[in-house]
């Protein structure tokens, strides 16, 4: 009975336990990037925002995306300069690779950021005059086989806003630009040296992969090494993989000699990328590959890969139907990161367009079948046309119709 009176301090210690709640690992909080909501992976974003779209959210954190290049390599080289002026703008360090420019022209190309977070801008709304009819606008309907059926939206964009938007008809200022960390890797300045032993890999992607090695260890960006308050993403650009000018015999023969060279290479890319802080984007002369096989393969060995075919130069850049659009997109392989199954792009059919300041991917509409309306007005013109040529004189009956 003596122990009710006692006070709750008292005894309290009788009622401590070891139990402690718990919870969940943080993740790696760096700027630029952000979690999946599908599978937890790191994501940076691709700097174009249909893109990311197209490929979950973003691009994982220790991936590769292969990019198909255009027969021009005008889109292509587009894309990957988005995907270094994002990086710059997230402070991410930078790796750039090529044979045929110099890496700091494709930086100096760099489009520049529009920081005034304004995802579209809106046109302002025109004044309506006093005497246009409302009763009139308000009337208007489209026609009644198209009524019923429901609006489609064809920009790709996710709900949450992922990424910076870019002006591609101005360029980065030099500021900005050498604010970022670079590291360069210009082909004519390594020169390769012919290897005593037998390797299925060329010089130039073994200088190549060496150096990519020495960035990612020394800068700190391996996973194994230890952990610091200032963890970055090392943005790696490869431009034009697989070309002559890479000594590589892909482009030039239907045997190449070298034909396992670029994927023994990309073997051993993505293995240091899944260990290490690190994001590739390479961009591929597909076109020129006349082995399909080894294209396969190659595709195989991404985890991303898309191709861009431009109507530059095709019967489809006169084509009344493709007057839109500057080319089509097709998504070639997305990845399976902690899923067993990807998550595939809901509509197939996707178009890429050029505006005056921006680069963007949306869902191929043709336009509706007008052959009726067409018609129509096609004979009302040439009705109209024979009666003025009676009015004058012609003598022409108006009997004849010309239908194309």
């Amino acid at each position: 009975m003596s122990s009710v009176g006692k006070p709750s301090a008292e005894r309290s210690p009788f009622n401590n336990t070891s139990f402690q709640k718990k919870t969940r690992s943080k993740l790696i909080s760096i700027p630029g990037t952000r979690p999946s909501v599908q599978n937890g992976q790191l994501l940076v974003s691709t700097g174009v925002t249909s893109l990311d779209y197209l490929l979950g959210g973003g691009l994982a954190v220790g991936t590769v995306l292969l990019i198909e290049e255009d027969r021009y390599d005008s889109y292509s080289r587009m894309i990957l300069k988005y995907f270094l002026a994002e990086g710059v703008v997230c402070r991410h360090e930078l790796y750039v690779a090529a044979a045929q420019d110099n890496p700091d022209d494709i930086l100096q190309e760099l489009p520049a950021p529009i920081l005034d977070d304004v995802a579209l801008h809106k046109p302002p709304e025109q004044p309506r005059l006093s005497c246009e009819p409302q009763d009139g606008l308000d009337a208007m309907k489209i026609a009644w086989r198209y009524q019923n059926l429901p609006k489609v939206q064809t920009a790709l964009a996710s709900s949450s806003r992922f990424g910076h938007y870019y002006d591609v008809s101005k360029t980065m200022e030099p500021e900005i630009r050498q604010a970022a960390k670079c590291h360069r890797f210009y082909l004519p300045e390594h020169p390769t040296q012919s290897s005593p032993t037998h390797s299925t890999m060329l010089e130039s992607y073994s200088a190549l992969l060496k150096s990519l090695q020495e960035v990612i260890s020394r800068e700190g960006f391996d996973v194994a090494a230890p952990m610091s308050n200032s963890r970055n993403i090392l943005r790696i650009g490869l431009h034009s993989l697989g070309s002559a000018l890479w000594g590589d015999d892909l482009c030039c023969h239907d045997n190449p000699k070298n034909g396992r060279a670029l994927t023994t290479f990309l073997y051993g890319l993505r293995a240091l990328l899944r260990t290490s802080l690190s994001v590739a984007v390479i961009t591929l002369p597909s076109h020129l590959i006349q082995d399909r096989a080894l294209m396969g393969s190659i595709t195989r060995l991404c985890d991303n890969a898309i191709a861009l075919e431009s109507f530059k130069g095709s019967e489809r850049e006169t084509n009344p139907l493709y007057k839109d659009y500057h080319g089509l997109l097709h998504v070639r392989q997305v990845p399976h990161l902690n899923c067993l199954a990807s998550k595939l792009p809901d509509h197939k059919d996707l178009a890429f367009k050029l505006k005056r300041k921006q680069f963007s991917i949306e869902r191929l509409h043709l336009p509706p079948d007008l052959s009726d309306t067409v018609s129509r007005v096609s004979r009302g013109e040439l009705a109209g046309a024979t009666t003025v040529a009676s009015a004058c004189g012609s003598g022409s009956s108006g009997n004849k119709h010309l239908d194309f």
